[in-house]
Formats: C-alpha cells, structure tokens, sequence
C-alpha cells in the first residue's frame, strides 16, 4: 500500500466512477469473455468429432463470437472515450 507525502491532490484524483462507466465495462468483459470461451468450444469440437453445427445450441455458439467481439470493442472503447472526456472536465476545473 502506498501513502503520499504530500498534503496535496491533483486535479485527476477525485474524479468518482460512475455506474455507467461500471455497467459498460463488466458486460465488455463479460462479453468477450464469453466470446472466447465460445471461440475455443468450438475449436475443441471438431476434433472432438462433432460434425453437424447445425442443431441444438450450436448454432449460437458458433455465431455468438462473430457479434459479441466487436460488441465487446464498442463498448470498452466507450468507457475509454467517456474516462478521458471526464478527466479533461476535471482537470479544466
């Protein structure tokens, strides 16, 4: 754990984290994580000796990371996006 010796704080410390910032970075993560764990289901699979994608949750898993990855992206570039906006309106302060 660090202290600081100083008294003072710069402007960019005390910016809190809203709940948006929250949501939009845990369903990113979730959201790609899920989409890898799909990726590599069906990377196993083949060798595994299934055959036909075409019934059942197949399907699903095999287009889930095709829309989630870049749905992931947006979002985290999202947070990235609202952060820096953020900090600027703070440090200008």
């Amino acid at each position: 754990m660090s202290t600081r010796t100083s008294g003072g704080s710069t402007p960019g410390d005390d910016v809190p984290v809203r709940r948006i910032d929250r949501i939009l970075a845990f369903m990113s993560l979730g959201l790609g994580a899920v989409s890898i764990i799909c990726f590599f289901v069906v990377i196993l699979a083949q060798p595994a000796g299934v055959t036909d994608f075409t019934q059942g949750a197949w399907p699903v898993i095999v287009v889930l990371p095709l829309f989630a990855l870049p749905v992931a992206f947006v979002l985290m570039m999202a947070v990235l996006i609202m952060s820096f906006i953020r900090r600027g309106k703070a440090n200008k302060a």
